[in-house]
């Protein structure tokens, strides 16, 4: 009987050890009832009468996406053959010889705007500059070859145009962007980095940002909304999908997001947007003058105490400035009495101005208050 026992011992040993060894190494052998940790999972049917929540900015995005394209340019650069042939000393010892430069072709991407339904796109300057072939790319997959309506380089802003085969395209809806207040919740949709339409969600994080030495013109929209390369001349919208802005540059020492993007205000790009469509470019009122901020210390110097301008540093020679009588270290505080706070609104000012119109200038010269009257002339073209 003892003997028995210690059988059957050996042999429940022998099998619980096969069985652990089994367990462990090929569980799919055992049967479902002996299988553990195994997770059951529910899933609703289609018809089951459950929808999921609708929850985020979904609704935004839906109506935004169909109304942002992606752009991609083609250019022609040209390249020197022999980067020492810059160099004087070595043309003096080796002789110029000739044309020193090649061309190759030069791809970029960006995005864009569709605005109106027969096809104007908004997009920003430096993506379409000096570009040979633009190529569309809509998002249900259509393409269609671009070009270039008119441009601005001094708020970055430009116009091209689509042709497709039915029209009526998805136009954007245009937003307020006034009404835009720090801590605002926004969208920015584009195409970052080539890989396709993206959408990103952040807060509005300041608004007329200015003196960023980006545009002449400047009054950005300040985002934490992830912008990269390629998201540039994309959309910014609210949390209706309207538009308030074009997403521009960014603020980043190694070229990717760091949470501080800039964004065209939508009623900037609106009415830079109005003048291309109608004549190709945009004409804006000049008088001729170079300024400078009138700070806390040149108000000292000049003994003007709080009063509130800007620092003529430099007249054009034969501007309608010049021809007025305006002289270098005028204070020029009131363009038509319109106080002037700083040079970004100066600017903004005389710009806004018609060419032909009759300005009154208000000027402090020599502590004496000076007006003279300015016939506006039109805004010289900014060299390339």
């Amino acid at each position: 009987m003892r003997k028995f026992w210690l059988l059957f011992a050996q042999a429940t040993t022998i099998g619980l050890a096969m069985l652990f060894i089994v367990h462990t190494l090929k569980p799919g052998l055992l049967p479902n009832a002996a299988r553990s940790g195994v997770v059951t999972l529910y899933e609703n049917t289609p018809d089951s009468g459950s929808k999921m929540p609708t929850t985020g900015f979904s609704a935004a995005a839906k109506k935004v996406m169909p109304a942002v394209v992606n752009i991609f340019t083609t250019s022609t650069v040209k390249v020197p053959n022999n980067p020492f042939m810059d160099d004087p000393r070595f043309r003096f010892f080796f002789g110029d010889q000739g044309d020193n430069t090649a061309t190759e072709q030069n791809s970029s991407l960006g995005s864009g705007v569709i605005v109106s339904h027969d096809g104007y796109i908004l997009t920003n300057h430096h993506v379409v500059e000096a570009a040979d072939k633009i190529e569309v790319a809509l998002a249900d997959g259509r393409t269609a070859k671009g070009h270039v309506v008119g441009s601005d380089p001094e708020t970055d802003l430009a116009v091209i145009k689509i042709e497709l085969p039915g029209g009526d395209l998805p136009a954007i809806t245009f937003g307020h962007a006034d009404q835009a207040q720090v801590g605002d919740i926004v969208l920015a949709v584009g195409n970052p980095f080539g890989v396709g339409q993206t959408v990103t969600m952040g807060i509005v994080s300041a608004l007329k940002r200015n003196h960023l030495g980006l545009n002449t013109f400047e009054n950005f929209i300040q985002t934490d909304a992830a912008i990269n390369p390629g998201n540039s001349g994309g959309a910014l919208v609210d949390v209706n999908g309207n538009l308030i802005g074009i997403n521009s540059a960014i603020y980043s020492p190694n070229g990717g997001s760091l949470g501080i993007g800039f964004a065209i205000p939508v009623s900037t790009a609106k009415k830079i947007m109005e003048q291309i469509i109608q004549s190709g470019s945009v004409t804006r009122g000049w008088v001729g003058v170079a300024v400078q901020e009138l700070t806390p210390e040149l108000a000292e110097s000049f003994k003007l105490g709080n009063i509130q301008g800007v620092l003529i540093s430099e007249v054009v020679r034969g501007s309608p400035a010049d021809q007025a009588g305006i002289k270098a270290g005028d204070i020029l505080t009131a363009v038509d009495n319109k106080p002037l706070t700083d040079s970004n609104v100066m600017l903004e000012t005389i710009s806004g101005l018609p060419p032909g119109k009759v300005a009154v200038l208000k000027l402090l010269r020599n502590q004496s208050e000076v007006v003279v009257q300015v016939k506006v002339g039109k805004r010289p073209k900014p060299k390339p």
